[in-house]
């Protein structure tokens, strides 16, 4: 019979459902003891459960009650052991396997015990206690048990060791749906999604774990595309997503900045009912925001019921990114007077919002704030926003002088903020500081080059720009190669640099010609400067019209219905001429472009773009 055998309470222990307090909770307890409920063990066992499972917070005190008890009944350690499992203290798990193991014959483990500690042992990532459990589990012949099976699976998971997981998995005769499930999600968790994929086909049978299991792993590893493809799939198969499901779809739509397959996504929720959690709830308004679409993502802001800190944040960081400065102060303004108290994201996301509207006092102020109103204290990327904060008004000495007083060493992020503002304001004395710093950091970070070489360009000085290449040749560093993502029907395509593997290529080699012609006529002149880093004179016009922000734009300009925006997502920094190019294309076209960048959201309408010439 199971140890967590479903036991009919004792009228008296039912009252337990509705002691709120710590006070009331002694007052039943003090009532059991006078009339002599707690003389039987199995009550008692109950009474100590039910403290556990009702009200976590009040753990201690049925762990004080259990050490009064001589012959605790198995259910009851269990149950201990259980609920400490899933708690802040999950090592505490242990103390009560130690009461079973020291009890001599009077009690013995089963596959419930450990079941609940290798979940323990998880929790705590511990290798060396996860080992010397899975030997007890083999001792007390449990190695075969499916639930204890998946359970040491995940443990093994958890920490990192994929082969062991794969060695718990080849010892299982007939693994059923359970086990299969649990190696999927070992091998998502351990970033091997190919042989995860393999083994979910192989499945005879898959249940909705599988199906989310898999489609969580695509979405953690970044394989955003399969992601969204296996969710697809789904819903042919018929195969029912919760709130965790829809929450990695919206995630693969963000990293992609799929918007069709967003808005699919939210009516997906919506048709289905779904429960519109925090998590979810914060995930749709993440995802109208990184895609770009700042009135949606705030029409859901102000439609869900409950928003914590994270949901806050979100919105704040998406006004920010999209160019909203202003608008992120306000509603942190809005976020304090609904009582709810910041974190340090929130900051990141606030500093944000100042720099990109070059509001260097209320930055500043916000960010002393942090530690005297709320007692955080500054991270790396809060000073890093600080640099920003300064370099983009072109106050490049505060901006140094922040770095040179940091109370930790700086790290690349916030040179990587006086390097870019080197270059926007061509200071090439602070400019060659900052990415000296940054190689002595990252010796392969390829965009200080490219940075420092575009500031050399600037000046004219070609010397120093072939010295930055040779350098880099010496190194072995190399650019990372720029990618561009348009959704058209809600099918995502790539585009990289160079890359002609397109069906239509033919039709956006027209059309990038025909761009050319009309940006001519407007007065275009390549701005060629900083290519000379990369490639020789004569390339260097073709190279800029083939940069593939470019080329995605054409794309869309041939497969989007007029009126309808254009928008991409670049891996990269947006170069200067495309920057230029995209926001006379706009204007040519009458079309609405929006490109998310690596940095930030650049919306380009009417020959203007939100940055106002500043990224």
């Amino acid at each position: 019979m199971s140890s967590l055998r479903s036991v009919a309470k004792h009228p008296i222990i039912s009252l337990l459902d509705s002691a709120t307090s710590l006070k009331r909770l002694k007052q039943i307890h003090a009532q059991l003891l006078i009339n002599g409920t707690l003389n039987d063990p199995h009550l008692l066992g109950q009474f100590v459960a039910t403290i556990a499972f009702n009200n976590p917070t009040n753990l201690s005190y049925s762990s004080l009650v259990l050490d009064q008890c001589d012959n605790p009944t198995l259910f009851t350690l269990n149950s201990l052991i259980r609920v400490y499992s899933k708690s802040s203290t999950p090592h505490k798990s242990f103390h009560f396997y130690k009461r079973i193991a020291e009890s001599g014959n009077k009690v013995s483990p089963d596959n419930y015990t450990f079941n609940f500690l290798v979940r323990a042992c998880a929790q705590i990532l511990s290798r060396e206690t996860g080992l010397l459990v899975h030997g007890s589990v083999i001792k007390h012949g449990f190695d075969n048990d499916p639930h204890v099976q998946s359970g040491l699976i995940f443990m093994y998971a958890e920490f990192g060791c994929l082969g062991y997981c794969h060695k718990v998995f080849e010892e299982i005769p007939e693994p059923d749906v359970v086990c299969q499930t649990a190696i999927i999600s070992a091998c998502a968790k351990c970033g091997d999604v190919v042989l995860a994929r393999k083994m979910f086909d192989e499945m005879p049978e898959r249940d909705p774990i599988a199906w989310n299991a898999m489609l969580a792993g695509y979405a953690q590893c970044g394989e955003s595309r399969e992601a969204l493809n296996l969710f697809h799939l789904m819903q042919i198969e018929g195969v029912k997503l919760n709130e965790v499901s829809m929450v990695s779809v919206l995630s693969a739509c963000t990293h992609l900045g799929a918007l069709d397959q967003g808005r699919w996504a939210h009516v997906y929720i919506e048709r289905n009912r779904l429960k519109m959690t925090v998590t979810l709830g914060t995930a749709l308004i993440d995802m109208y925001a990184k895609c770009g679409n700042m009135n949606k993502a705030m029409e859901v802001f102000w439609a869900v019921k409950e928003r914590n800190v994270y949901t806050w944040t979100s919105v704040i960081g998406g006004l920010a990114m999209n160019g909203a400065g202003d608008k992120s102060l306000e509603l942190f303004s809005l976020m304090k007077k609904d009582g709810v108290c910041p974190n340090e994201v929130t900051f990141v996301s606030l500093l944000r919002g100042c720099s990109v509207v070059g509001l260097v006092e209320e930055g500043r102020e916000h960010f002393d704030s942090m530690k005297t109103e709320y007692g955080i204290e500054p991270q790396l990327e809060h000073y890093g926003c600080l640099v920003d904060l300064y370099g983009r008004a072109g106050c490049l000495d505060e901006a140094l002088n922040v770095i040179n007083n940091m109370p930790m060493k700086p790290h690349a992020g916030a040179w990587g903020a006086l390097l870019n503002a080197c270059r926007m304001y061509k200071n090439m004395e602070m400019g060659e500081l900052a990415s000296r710093k940054i190689v002595e950091l990252e010796a392969k970070n390829h965009g200080a080059y490219v940075l420092l070489s575009n500031i050399y360009a600037d000046s004219y000085n070609w010397d120093r720009v072939s010295n930055v290449r040779q350098i880099m040749k010496a190194k072995g560093v190399k650019k990372l190669p720029g990618c561009s993502v348009i959704e058209v029907d809600g099918e995502v395509h790539e585009f990289f640099v160079g890359d002609k593997s397109q069906p239509r290529y033919d039709e956006i080699e027209i059309m990038l010609g025909e761009i050319s012609r009309r940006l001519k006529l407007a007065g275009y002149v390549a701005n060629t400067k900083p290519v000379l880093f990369d490639i020789e004179e004569e390339e260097k016009e073709d190279s800029l019209c083939k940069h593939s922000e470019k080329v995605a734009i054409a794309f869309g300009l041939i497969s989007l219905k007029e009126g309808v925006p254009i928008r991409i997502v670049k891996n990269l920094r947006v170069c200067w001429d495309c920057h230029d190019v995209t926001m006379m294309i706009s204007k040519i076209f009458n079309r609405e472009i929006v490109v998310r960048d690596r940095n930030r959201f650049h919306h380009f309408k009417d020959g203007k773009c939100s940055c106002k010439g500043y990224w």
